[in-house]
């Protein structure tokens, strides 16, 4: 394919996209192939000869869309929202061209210096403390996922933890005579990625009870640090959820922070999905307390029409970060001359070596849409949120399980587990809708969330209509 060729390709993958996007809807939203479906369709080899792109171009209907699961469907809401919009494909057309691995910033200076800007220009819609801002000791940096920033997160603190245990013990000589002693805490709600980084950073997780809102509160965390010095441990990290995944519940910061301080252990704040929310004034009381954090992240490829993957972490002294991951090699040295300190080498912020140029989905999103568009997209999610809620409460047979303040809702029909997995069950196989179940402490319950930007008015009471029809199967079923 050469340049005359991709013009006139671009354009036709690009109109595909649109009428995709445009016509989401008449898609059923969630495929009904059984797994192993595509290997009965394609090849088991790699041609010898290049194939026609008219080939090519039909085979996605063919054997790719049957497989898809429509995330930006108006009727999926099993998930929190995968972002998609028109400027961030645009600007990952361009990344993709660029080609740079920005690792350092004379791999490319564009790559590094946008990414500094557009953190800031995040943090500064957030609010946060001057700590995180770049300029001094703290700043941001675009990772991968929120799981890998807790991760990242943790490998610092961990490094961070050692180091002052030896600071402070100088008697001890082998490094993981420490780290074996390292516990680290967070809810029984927090995201799997939380213990999953605890298993890849060799750092035992404790899960904490939370509150009746579901919340982390400083009077467990203390009482669990306690216990675990007692037993000679060293409490190094503390996970603390904005947003929790099963329910949307926000640990009580303002009472962890200046335990963690105390305690000196790291807290970082893990808002993948609220924390796009923080930039409406309305929502930003609940980040109070994120300045007694050391890290903090959330995804903008969630809620704030950035496409993954973008999610944006901040540290309030990268120095433990940078220590922790450091390596240097010659050929990485060349350009740096007199750099060093004024722009990051990002490669030292993150888990992998090379990275895409991430920012520019930022930059294009923030400058097309403007503040004003991206605060009222999340004020219809979440106002699409309260409509459903309020259909639920509506029907006597129902009931809400957890307070709704976001875009999500989680709901049950009333009495025991088995009739809500039938519900469930029956929603799937439908296939009108698409939602996922959720589990809160013993209660079996369905999670609805507003994901697609599409979304409106007629699609909640659509997917009321359906739930509601389900339900009334299941019981008159019961009935017999």
């Amino acid at each position: 394919m050469d340049g005359a060729e991709f013009r006139r390709r671009g354009k036709e993958m690009i109109g595909y996209v649109a009428d995709y996007l445009e016509n989401i809807q008449e898609r059923r939203v969630f495929p009904t192939v059984e797994p192993g479906y595509l290997h009965q369709l394609i090849p088991d080899h790699a041609p010898q000869e290049g194939e026609k792109w008219e080939d090519l171009f039909k085979d996605i209907e063919r054997v790719i869309m049957p497989g898809v699961t429509h995330w930006n469907h108006p009727q999926f809401h099993a998930y929190f929202p995968s972002a998609t919009s028109y400027p961030a494909i645009c600007a990952d057309i361009l990344s993709d061209a660029i080609g740079c691995l920005g690792f350092t910033w004379a791999s490319s200076p564009a790559c590094t210096e946008l990414e500094v800007v557009m953190m800031d220009w995040l943090a500064k819609l957030l609010s946060l403390p001057e700590q995180f801002l770049s300029g001094g000791k703290g700043g941001g940096v675009i990772q991968g996922s929120a799981g890998e920033a807790t991760l990242v997160a943790l490998l610092a603190a961990r490094h961070k933890a050692v180091h002052d245990y030896r600071q402070t013990h100088p008697g001890v000589k082998d490094d993981e005579d420490v780290a074996v002693k390292l516990v680290a805490y967070c809810s029984d709600n927090a995201h799997v990625s939380a213990e999953r980084a605890g298993l890849l950073g060799h750092v035992k997780i404790v899960k904490l009870p939370t509150d009746d809102n579901n919340s982390l509160r400083g009077d467990i965390l203390q009482e669990a640090i306690n216990k675990d010095k007692a037993m000679g441990h060293i409490p190094c990290f503390v996970c603390a959820t904005l947003g929790t995944t099963n329910c949307c519940a926000f640990d009580n910061i303002k009472e962890l922070g200046p335990i963690c301080e105390k305690e000196g252990v790291w807290m970082h704040i893990d808002a993948a999905y609220a924390g796009s929310a923080f930039i409406c004034p309305e929502y930003r009381y609940l980040l109070d307390g994120v300045e007694h954090a050391m890290s903090f992240d959330f995804n903008p490829h969630k809620w704030l029409l950035v496409n993954f993957d973008c999610s944006a972490m901040w540290l309030k002294d990268s120095s433990y970060l940078i220590d922790a991951f450091n390596v240097d090699a010659e050929f990485l040295k060349t350009g740096r001359n007199g750099i060093k300190k004024t722009m990051p080498d990002f490669r030292h912020w993150q888990l992998s070596f090379s990275r895409r140029f991430r920012s520019l989905k930022l930059w294009f999103v923030l400058r097309l849409y403007g503040v004003r568009a991206l605060q009222e997209n999340i004020r219809k999610h979440i106002a699409l949120a309260r409509e459903f809620e309020g259909l639920v409460v509506k029907d006597g047979r129902f009931e809400i399980v957890a307070e709704v303040i976001m875009g999500l809702v989680c709901f049950r029909m009333k009495g025991p587990n088995e009739p809500n997995k039938k519900l469930l069950e029956l929603i799937i196989k439908d296939g009108r809708i698409h939602l996922v179940a959720s589990k809160i402490r013993a209660t079996y319950c369905i999670r609805f969330c507003v994901v697609a930007n599409q979304t409106d008015s007629n699609d909640i009471k659509y997917a009321w209509s359906v739930i509601a029809e389900l339900a009334t199967r299941i019981i008159n079923e019961n009935r017999q």
